[in-house]
């Protein structure tokens, strides 16, 4: 293979990966013009249209899918033999691409950002907040992080947290306008701060239990979200009750007073946060870096 085709068919992965020239062109190093130019002379040479284009995407046509499904599996190969061969020199470089929800971001990550740049300066780290569960391995993430019940079983999981409880917080303002719900059935009663899920567009049914019983609510109210500092925000001026995990910003907001715990004796456990890769992928040494990093090993 010329060192030309090598090069445009790792542009063509990049830009069916990324579903966008801007970002694989980021990625390459290259101008989106240029990788425009390399997309077209490989489209010419094999005599069909690759990708298909719009003003707001790019997917890749039929042949470029079967293009696409013979050669990306190589680059991953190749990816991993490069980390591999890096590996046996005991030097810890490179990129590091993470899918993250945003609480683990938000909790986990940011605050070791520093920690980990101070031990490892040649590892680049390539964070995606994205709470709509994509696919790590057509996305050519080295790892995702999520909750743990929403993860397949064909992945190798590492636990990065305790379960983690669930809670409904409200303003103090706006239980005095409002008053205090008392049970679960009592939400529609009041305003909610819905939750959408990015995965199919659906409502979250909010969860609750008690002494074994257990109740799903759907819930109404002013705002609609599906990011959770949105949804703090809304509670802590007013606009309702939201429901969320016990973490550390909705404790420090519910011990400074701006928000105020209803139904605490109703209480659910969601599976912590678990940073997984796929079992047919070599685990690079700068993975387990920074697996050790957010283990605060």
């Amino acid at each position: 293979m010329r060192g030309s085709d090598f090069a445009e068919l790792k542009a063509f992965v990049a830009v069916v990966e990324r579903r966008s020239f801007a970002r694989a062109a980021e990625h390459l190093g290259l101008s989106p013009s240029a990788l425009s130019q390399t997309i077209r002379q490989l489209e010419s040479r094999i005599g069909a249209r690759l990708l298909n284009r719009t003003t707001r995407s790019v997917s890749a046509s039929a042949i470029g899918e079967q293009l696409y499904s013979r050669v990306a599996p190589l680059f991953r190969e190749m990816a991993n033999a490069v980390a591999e061969a890096s590996d046996s020199t005991g030097q810890i470089k490179g990129t590091l691409r993470i899918n993250t929800l945003g609480i683990a971001a938000r909790e986990l990550i940011a605050p070791r950002l520093q920690r980990f740049h101070r031990a490892h300066p040649d590892v680049v780290l390539d964070i995606v907040v994205d709470d709509a569960l994509a696919d790590i391995v057509a996305g050519r993430f080295d790892a995702g992080i999520r909750v743990g019940g929403q993860l397949k079983k064909d992945m190798i999981a590492v636990r990065l947290s305790p379960d983690m409880k669930m809670m409904a917080v409200a303003s103090p303002e706006y239980l005095a306008r409002h008053g205090t719900p008392k049970i679960p059935t009592d939400l529609h009663d009041h305003a909610c701060i819905n939750w959408r899920l990015q995965t199919d567009g659906r409502f979250y049914r909010w969860e609750f239990e008690k002494r074994g019983k257990r109740q799903e609510i759907a819930v109404e109210g002013p705002v609609v979200t599906n990011h959770a500092d949105i949804g703090v925000a809304a509670a802590v001026n007013g606009l309702g009750i939201a429901y969320h995990f016990e973490v550390d910003q909705v404790s420090e907001l519910v011990k400074q007073g701006r928000l105020v715990q209803v139904l605490p004796d109703w209480t659910i456990s969601r599976p912590g946060l678990f940073l997984y890769y796929s079992n047919r992928q070599h685990r690079p040494a700068l993975l387990g870096s920074f697996i050790d990093c957010m283990l605060d090993r």
